[in-house]
């Protein structure tokens, strides 16, 4: 998997056939640089995880050759990641300001800002990393200072666009400047691994300014309590609600620590300063509902989001009811649509009225249509493309576009060790990948045991007997059993499981329980799965407590 000397090549680790969890891979030379490194989100396909990881263990295990991470922007799904699995990787990380701003935040919650080297790199700076001479080249996105990177090898150069739209508007930070793509085209360029997430979508995307002059609109027009959702990278968003929230005669109020977050940050790098402070969720109730407008966290219908308490009046500061309305300014990412659908129902039970994009127009995305990339091959006319950061709809879309413009698409899976340079463009070899889930403040693998137990008891449950032995090995008493979610507890047929397992359970000779506590154990639990087995057609989890006496 590794080569010496006489190599470039491209390894996604994850964000390739998927939304988000980006972690990219470059090889040259031997030696390694990685682009993003992001977090995703378990969805309605694994309702027993709210956050995953790529799994680094191959960079992980080569990081003495590792010269480094790049940001490419501020979104979790690019970012999210670094603070947790840093310890693992042990490289310096380089930045824009505002990304290097919101990492220093994650780190510092994570006790690791004095360990980590951070590098901020100014906007469209260069920097060297061994064999690999990289350049920033801003581009317009949903977060300020997204940058796309050029790597320049002594075997090519790749552009790796990031996450990117043409906005003539972005009203935060400066368009994508086609001069600058032209001359990078000019200067010749083997590979572009690029962004397919709006690939299947062939109208052109609307700029951030359209949306601006629609909330001020709607926010006017508007009684009660206004409540908006975005997500809270969008410093543009943000300060088009805040905007719209003055011409209305409305303080504006933050709730939820990402939004704090990313305001700091905002405010840190020279942005939002002609706003005043936001106001916090403990000045809530000294504004009369005609003059406030709350922004908060949970346009995903993230089920510990301060939106989704709101939603169950379970808030601490916030309640809302009749009269109220929220309007979520945000698209909604694959996967999320129950947990949103579920907000929106709590919401509209309490009798809130709910805007979303699909009624007015409250949000545009920052990623690049079909019109977009069109019109980026054009300026850069790569040799081939990579078409990454997409479900594999958009990536077959992006593919298929690229066709038509003849240039050469290579659809890849995560883990494919792409070789770029020299010779032919190919998969050369695979690399073992994976999914890390976060759990509270530890890691699990999502394929291992716990998480597989998890996934196992949400489905089939649990069924665990207790029982006492004396010194002779024999059962003392009636064994107790109980099946949480299966039975309850006065149910005749409980009781008809536990008179079948304590006759199974005293046909285990006591001269086993004296002899070997483990294999009386195993054969206690192959009783009990058959005395629930017999009439209950689930696999649940079966074990044992036994009290020695």
């Amino acid at each position: 998997m590794d080569a010496a000397t006489g190599d470039l090549a491209f390894l996604p680790l994850g964000g390739t056939g998927e939304i988000g969890i980006n972690l990219n891979l470059y090889r040259c030379d031997g030696k390694w640089l990685a682009v993003d490194c992001g977090i995703g989100f378990g969805g309605n396909d694994l309702p027993e995880v709210e956050i995953m990881l790529p799994d680094p263990a191959f960079i992980a295990e080569r990081r003495a050759n590792l010269l480094g991470l790049v940001i490419t922007h501020a979104h979790e799904d690019h970012l999210g990641g670094v603070a947790w699995l840093w310890r693992q990787l042990r490289c310096p990380v380089y930045a824009s300001p505002f990304a290097a701003a919101v990492l220093r935040r994650k780190l510092s919650e994570a006790q690791l800002l004095s360990e980590v080297p951070l590098h901020t790199i100014p906007l469209g700076g260069s920097f060297t990393l061994g064999a690999f001479a990289l350049r920033f080249l801003p581009v317009s996105h949903s977060v300020p200072e997204s940058q796309a990177l050029v790597i320049t090898t002594p075997y090519g150069r790749i552009l790796h666009t990031g996450d990117w739209k043409l906005d003539a508007t972005p009203l935060i930070g400066p368009p994508t400047d086609p001069a600058a793509f032209i001359a990078l085209g000019d200067e010749g360029v083997l590979a572009m691994v690029c962004d397919s997430t709006n690939a299947i979508v062939d109208a052109a995307v609307e700029s951030e300014a359209s949306v601006r002059a629609s909330l001020a609109s709607l926010v006017a027009g508007l009684r009660g309590r206004v409540v908006f959702t975005c997500f809270s990278s969008n410093v543009a968003r943000i300060e088009s609600i805040a905007l719209a929230a003055r011409q209305a005669g409305r303080s504006v109020a933050l709730v939820g620590r990402s939004l704090r977050n990313i305001d700091a940050a905002a405010r840190a790098c020279g942005y939002l300063a002609d706003l005043p402070p936001f106001l916090s969720e403990d000045d809530l109730d000294d504004i009369p509902d005609d003059n406030l407008l709350v922004l908060i966290t949970g346009s995903q219908g993230e089920p510990r989001s301060a939106l989704a308490r709101v939603a169950a009046d379970q808030h601490r500061n916030l309640a809302l009811g009749e009269g109220d309305t929220v309007i979520f300014s945000s698209r909604v990412i694959p996967g999320n649509e129950t947990a949103i659908n579920r907000v929106e129902d709590n919401l509209v039970r309490r009798g809130v009225h709910v805007i979303t994009a699909d009624s007015y127009p409250t949000h545009v995305s920052g990623h690049a249509a079909r019109h977009d990339l069109r019109q980026l091959y054009a300026w850069v006319r790569p040799r081939l493309t990579i078409p990454v950061h997409g479900e594999w709809r958009h990536l077959i879309a992006h593919a298929e576009l690229a066709h038509d413009l003849g240039i050469p698409a290579h659809l890849l899976e995560n883990g494919d060790i792409f070789a770029l340079a020299p010779g032919r463009p190919e998969v050369i070899d695979t690399a073992p990948v994976g999914r890390i889930a976060i759990d509270g403040g530890r890691l699990l693998p999502l394929a291992g045991q716990v998480m597989a137990a998890r996934k196992r008891l949400a489905v089939n449950g649990m069924v665990v007997a207790s029982f006492a032995l004396d010194k002779q090995g024999r059962v003392l008493g009636t064994p107790q059993i109980s099946a949480p979610g299966l039975y309850d507890p006065e149910e005749p047929e409980m009781h008809r499981i536990q008179r079948d397992f304590a006759g199974m359970l005293a046909e285990i000779p006591a001269a086993l329980a004296r002899a070997d506590a483990d294999e009386f154990a195993d054969s206690a639990r192959a009783a009990l799965r058959r005395a629930v087995g017999r009439r209950l057609q689930k696999r649940p989890l079966f074990d044992v407590h036994i009290l020695r006496i």
